[in-house]
């Protein structure tokens, strides 16, 4: 059933990425379709609380969307990691009552990740009409998320750029990216960018295995090389584990206002295990002299470099698939908080077909299907582990193909 919506709230929350502003603008070109105001609340959860203390908000008139870009990452509207819940004011959720009352807000569409889902089913619990549109680089919703697109490409430019300089130098070169414990844009983002080796939260890390895998690729590419050059590239994410299940990163950061551990430092912890490795292996001061590197004293192993694009991978620009999606996602919330369904994430639309499934369905974690490393291993690539033999399953699909990411 229909509900008289006069006037929509817009959030953005969590980290910033690609295809946000894409939501915004689809959320406020369908609300003028409709005739619903859109309204920003600007800066997350950390606006919506404090929105009983603002003079004015920002309405998306046809002017104000004029110059909001959906080509441009991050958002138009901030951001803030703050959980509502951890609000230390006992009388939190009715401040932010007041606050939608005060400037007429009959529903608030916030974009976020998992985070931010769970306080939408906090909200919803409290009687505030939410829906959801899901946003995170990350990918591990259950659903297909604004901005990994965008990361994925990203990480894989990186990749791509940095391969220039390890076979300037002669490099083995480690980028660590983010991803927490799903490894869904490294993986996809390593295999574009053609690395060598993916180092995922899903698969703990043998290192003995890796070095293996990096020692014969990058010891071959040299010697065959007529100018004796070569590189080897490696993507680690941020939250990957050893055997006994460990995380690898430097938990010294501190924890988010969600209770997350900051990870950070996977990439040199990556760097020092190879190079312990390299130091005691007698074989690579013969590939040195044979390779014609060896310099006693000044150059007697090869370089091993990391490098940690952190923000870069999530700012700039969005590409094209995130605009897409986060403009039609957006509109499409619009069109569900005008039928009176909330409480919700919305998935896709196909043809004239919202499709939406609860929020507290949607923000339980999806990992990477190791199913699929086996085919990449096949190919030559290293997952940190002994390699799985490839073994398909051949199946003849019908048509209409489902082309849902």
């Amino acid at each position: 059933m229909g509900q008289n919506i006069k006037r929509i709230g817009i959030i953005t929350s969590g980290g910033d990425c690609g295809g946000l502003n894409a939501v915004i603008k689809g959320v406020g070109l369908m609300g003028l379709s409709l005739g619903i105001e859109t309204v920003i609340v600007p800066n997350g959860y950390a606006g919506l609380y404090n929105l009983a203390e603002m003079e004015s908000v920002v309405t998306l008139t046809p002017l104000r969307l004029s110059f909001i870009k959906p080509s441009l990452a991050g958002s138009e509207a901030g951001h803030s990691r703050v959980k509502v819940k951890k609000i230390e004011d006992p009388d939190k959720y009715e401040r932010i009552k007041s606050g939608l009352r005060k400037f007429g807000i009959d529903a608030l569409i916030i974009s976020g990740g998992d985070d931010t889902g769970s306080v939408i089913v906090d909200l919803t619990g409290q009687g505030i009409s939410c829906v959801h549109v899901p946003k995170t680089m990350d990918l591990d919703l259950q659903t297909y998320s604004v901005g990994g697109d965008s990361a994925v490409n990203r990480i894989a430019g990186f990749m791509r750029d940095l391969h220039t300089t390890g076979m300037s130098h002669n490099r083995v070169i480690v980028m660590e990216v983010f991803g927490r414990y799903a490894g869904h844009t490294a993986f996809r983002g390593g295999i574009a960018g053609e690395a060598d080796c993916i180092l995922i939260p899903e698969v703990p890390v043998d290192f003995d295995v890796v070095y293996k895998h990096m020692k014969k690729n990058y010891t071959e590419r040299v010697l065959q090389s007529d100018v004796k050059a070569g590189t080897y590239g490696i993507v680690v994410a941020e939250g990957i584990t050893d055997a006994a299940g460990q995380v690898l990163s430097d938990k010294s950061a501190g924890v988010d206002a969600f209770g997350h551990v900051k990870l950070a430092g996977a990439g040199k912890y990556v760097r020092k295990k190879l190079e312990e490795r390299m130091k005691n292996d007698p074989d690579i001061t013969a590939f040195m002299k044979k390779s014609f590197m060896f310099t006693p004293g000044v150059y007697m192993l090869p370089e091993i470099r990391e490098v940690t694009p952190g923000h870069l991978v999530r700012s700039g620009g969005s590409f094209a698939f995130d605009v897409n999606f986060g403009m039609r996602v957006g509109a499409a919330a619009v069109q569900l908080v005008k039928d009176g369904i909330t409480g919700v994430t919305v998935v896709e639309v196909k043809g004239n077909r919202i499709e939406y499934i609860p929020t507290a369905e949607a923000i339980k974690q999806r990992k990477v299907d190791l199913e699929e490393l086996s085919l990449y291993e096949s190919m030559g690539l290293c997952f940190g582990r002994e390699p799985v033999p490839f073994k398909p399953e051949t199946v003849k699909r019908q048509l209409p193909i489902d082309r849902h990411v």
